[in-house]
């Protein structure tokens, strides 16, 4: 199965290469985000590519994007190839906005060791693993080369935001969570937490990078949870995490996936975005021998104009 671990091209100017995503400055000066079938799992990429993760987190995200453009404008301009956005260039907020409904992940483990507030929300003693907030929370982290938990205060009093941006982020993060909670409850899925990251265009605040992907967000499937909340199973990469976890040699993380383990991840992957959009994954015209997925998205690029035929 062909997947898309790197694109490169001399014909444009790389301007940053993430884990998942890489991004190019286009011929408009506007930015291409190329995102690649590339699995990040405890702050280290893989050396076995996901085949369609790429493409599921850029259709899902231009889907959630489309959905949500009533409640705050965003970046994308549009998709030229399942795997690549063109997106406005804006100038990056460094804060991530993390908005989560459930005591689970890295906010469960510093409970289970008796912590109590969180990015300045303290929530009372004798909650369990994965129950319910009353109510949605915001936690804040900064966007450095490692991401650490900060008040409202602190971002405000740090030079990260003024009091009245982070307001603005604060209410359209959670009305973002409000609606897709609502959109996922009707198709059988919980939003247990994710993240939003929110730039500035022209002085407006907008939506960027992705929102509500496997890759930024836990879902649980509804059903699952009401049987025992504690076992409910992540609907996203959790699935690879655990295989690595359970495969740890010398305590060391494998570099690289079985065969099965990533045929599965894409079954997952597939899986989600289906159940969220209701419809398959739209993989495009394989016009290419053997449908290859670098081949595709050159060809969708020189007919965008963005590059040349070589």
């Amino acid at each position: 199965m062909n997947t898309l671990n790197h694109f490169d091209t001399p014909q444009l100017e790389l301007l940053h290469r993430g884990k998942v995503r890489d991004s190019y400055r286009a011929p408009s000066g506007e930015r291409l985000i190329v995102v690649t079938d590339r699995l990040s799992a405890f702050d280290s990429v893989l050396e076995t590519p996901v085949a369609h993760k790429g493409a599921v987190l850029n259709g899902l995200a231009a889907f959630w994007f489309e959905k949500t453009q009533h409640i705050i404008p965003n970046h994308v301009i549009a998709l030229l190839d399942p795997n690549v956005t063109l997106a406005k260039e804006a100038e990056p907020i460094r804060v991530e906005m993390v908005v989560r409904n459930y005591l689970t992940g890295s906010m469960l483990r510093g409970y289970q060791q008796g912590q109590r507030t969180f990015s300045g929300v303290t929530v009372p003693d004798g909650l369990t693993k994965h129950q319910q907030f009353p109510g949605p929370i915001v936690t804040p982290t900064t966007k450095e080369e490692s991401d650490r938990e900060i008040t409202p205060e602190n971002l405000v009093s740090e030079g990260w935001v003024s009091p009245e941006l982070y307001e603005r982020m604060r209410v359209k993060s959670l009305e973002l969570f409000n609606f897709a909670s609502q959109w996922m409850a009707e198709r059988g899925i919980i939003l247990v937490d994710t993240k939003y990251e929110f730039g500035l265009l022209n002085g407006e605040l907008i939506l960027i990078d992705e929102i509500h992907t496997p890759d930024s967000s836990r879902f649980w499937s509804a059903e699952d949870y009401a049987r025992n909340p504690e076992t409910a199973e992540q609907m996203d990469k959790e699935y690879v995490r655990q295989w690595l976890i359970a495969n740890k040699v010398d305590g060391q993380y494998p570099r690289a996936l079985t065969p099965e383990v990533s045929a599965e991840a894409t079954r997952r992957y597939l899986d989600i975005y289906e159940r969220i959009t209701g419809s398959p994954l739209p993989i495009g015209n394989e016009t290419t021998p053997g449908g290859d997925v670098q081949a595709r998205l050159v060809g969708n690029l020189v007919r965008a104009g963005i590059i040349q035929e070589a």
